[in-house]
């Protein structure tokens, strides 16, 4: 599975660099520190997962999330960052990152978390799900007292199982098994509930699903 890595930090790279090529399965096409050297990159070979950092030296690594869902729309990215503060988690979940790790977290399963996003998890670190869930309640409180009616989706009981499942981080196979369901069935749900959502990444599908009150992390 191809890999593009992009980070500016040089030792940080390398320990990327060699956190993917240790993991079977995982085959690093690219290692750049800067969004100009990556976006030619994306330009001339789009990979299936784009691992970035967000602060770059010439932009942002928002930018090279939105080229690449241009460019593949199956590919996923996954931010490893530093940065943790609520509007820049949003923003890239907006943008479409599928998963959203801090620098703080062991590295050295980068691979691991990878694989997980690419069979259907979402991998997030714990942090940045209480920023999520603190800034979606708080919206909800508010736009319960200015908003008389918000849209109406309605999400089954099965799809909210799946999706609540996506959120705590299960691979498709892993939602199979626990709900006693094929892998086929479980692709059929998520997609079902990407467009009722109108979404097009997982992250994007919990965030909305979270804003909604329509699944709760805490459940």
């Amino acid at each position: 599975m191809d890999v593009l890595l992009v980070e500016d930090d040089t030792a940080m790279r390398e320990h990327l660099e060699r956190a993917i090529r240790d993991h079977p399965g995982l085959r690093l096409v690219g290692s750049h520190g800067d969004v100009g050297s990556a976006m030619k990159a994306l330009d001339a070979a789009p990979p299936r997962v784009l691992v970035t950092d967000l602060g770059l030296p010439d932009g942002s690594g928002l930018e090279l999330i939105r080229a690449l869902r241009l460019r593949a729309k199956d590919s996923l990215a996954l931010v490893v960052t530093v940065m943790g503060d609520e509007e820049t988690v949003v923003q890239a979940i907006r943008h479409g990152a599928s998963g959203y790790l801090l620098k703080d977290e062991p590295v050295d399963e980068i691979g691991a978390s990878i694989l997980a996003m690419v069979e259907g998890g979402a991998p997030i670190s714990p942090a940045i799900a209480r920023y999520l869930m603190t800034r979606l309640r708080d919206e909800a409180a508010t736009e319960s007292h200015e908003t008389p009616e918000a849209p109406t989706i309605h999400l089954s009981g099965r799809e909210r199982e799946v999706l609540s499942l996506v959120a705590k981080g299960f691979r498709f196979p892993e939602i199979a098994e626990l709900l006693e369901l094929s892998t086929h069935t479980v692709t059929t749900y998520v997609r079902r509930i990407y467009a009722k959502l109108e979404v097009g990444s997982k992250g994007e599908a919990v965030y909305e699903a979270l804003h909604l009150g329509l699944i709760d992390l805490d459940d």
